[in-house]
C-alpha cells in the first residue's frame, strides 16, 4: 500500500500527540544513537542508567544536530535520531522515497535561553531586541542599556534544531546577520560566550551554568514553570525518532526514556523539563 505524505504527517501527529507505541520483536543488542546536541545530555544520562540495568545492551551516542539525526534515521544509519524540532515536510517525503516512515516520541520539554558574559549588566531582552540583535540592527549594547561596548552575536549553524526554533520564534523568519560567529552545538556557544564581555548566545536550558548569565525575555525567565506553562515565548518539545515503528531493544529504551520514575526523572537531573 502506498502511503502520502498527508497521510504520515497525519501518523506522526498522531504519534507525537501519544508519546508512545507499543514494543515489537526482537532487534540488535546494540543501539545507535545520533543528532541534537540539545537532546545530547540528556540522551547521554538515561543511556547510563539503563545500560546499568541492562549490561547486554552498548549504546552508542553522538551530536551532529537535529538535521543530521534525522537525515542519519533516514538513511538507516542510527537507530534512534535524536531532533530538538519536529521532522519537516521535505524530510517525511525523503523518508518515503527511501522506504521510510520516521516515529516521534516527544521525551522532554526545553526552552532556549538568551546568555551573555556574567559582567553583563544587561538583564532583560524583548523578543525584538533579539530579533534586532541577530539581524545586526543593533551593533552596540549601549542601545540596550548596557556597556559602551560592541555586541559580539553567536548563534548556531543552519543544522542545528535549536536554531530552527530561534529562527522561528524571535527572527521571525529572518535571517541571522553575516557577522555573526557560528558555532556547532550548545556547548559551543556557552563556552564562546563565558570567554567574550561582549558576546550573545543562546542554548538550551540543559547547558547553563555559572559561566554564563541567563537574560529574561519579555520579563520572563525561563525555568520548568515557565516552559510547562507556557509563559517563556522560546519553548519546545524534544524528540527522539526511530526510522519506522520501533522494535525489541530500541522500543524499550524509548519505553525507560518515557517511564516517569526512570528517564523522566533523569530528564530533569539533568536540566531540562520532564513530560509529567
Amino acid at each position: 500500500m502506498k502511503i502520502g505524505i498527508k497521510t504520515l504527517v497525519i501518523a506522526l501527529t498522531i504519534a507525537f500527540m501519544t508519546g508512545g507505541f507499543p514494543a515489537g520483536a526482537a532487534a540488535s543488542e546494540n543501539l545507535v544513537i545520533k543528532g541534537s546536541t540539545t537532546v545530547l545530555p540528556v540522551a547521554q544520562k538515561v543511556a547510563e542508567a539503563y545500560m546499568k540495568e541492562r549490561p547486554d545492551v552498548k549504546i552508542s551516542i553522538s551530536g551532529g544536530g537535529s538535521g543530521n539525526g534525522i537525515k542519519a534515521i533516514i538513511d538507516g544509519a542510527t537507530d534512534i535520531g535524536n531532533s530538538s524540532r519536529f521532522i519537516k515536510g521535505n524530510e517525511v517525503k525523503l523518508a518515503l522515497e527511501r522506504g521510510a516512515y520516521p516515529v516521534p516520541f516527544r521525551v522532554a520539554y526545553d526552552c532556549i535561553v538568551p546568555v551573555v558574559h556574567p559582567s553583563n549588566t544587561v538583564e532583560n531582552l524583548t523578543i525584538d531586541q533579539l530579533k534586532a540583535i541577530y539581524e545586526g540592527k543593533v551593533r552596540n549594547w549601549s542601545e540596550l542599556g548596557g556597556p559602551d561596548k560592541p555586541v559580539v552575536v553567536i548563534s548556531r549553524d543552519t543544522s542545528s534544531g535549536t536554531y530552527e526554533v530561534w529562527e522561528s520564534k524571535v527572527l521571525g523568519g529572518g535571517r541571522v546577520y553575516p557577522g555573526a560567529l557560528l558555532q556547532a552545538s550548545n556547548g559551543a556557544v556557552a563556552q564562546a560566550v563565558s570567554k567574550n564581555d561582549n558576546a550573545v548566545g543562546y542554548i538550551g536550558l540543559g547547558y547553563m551554568s555559572g559561566d554564563v548569565k541567563a537574560v529574561l525575555v519579555n520579563g520572563i525567565k525561563g525555568s520548568k514553570e515557565t516552559t510547562l506553562n507556557g509563559q517563556f515565548p522560546i519553548s519546545r518539545p524534544l524528540f527522539m525518532f526511530t526510522r519506522d515503528w520501533p522494535e525489541g531493544k530500541v522500543v524499550d529504551f524509548i519505553n525507560y526514556m518515557l517511564h516517569p520514575e526512570k528517564g523522566q526523572k533523569l530528564v530533569e537531573e539533568t536540566g531540562y523539563v520532564p513530560l509529567y
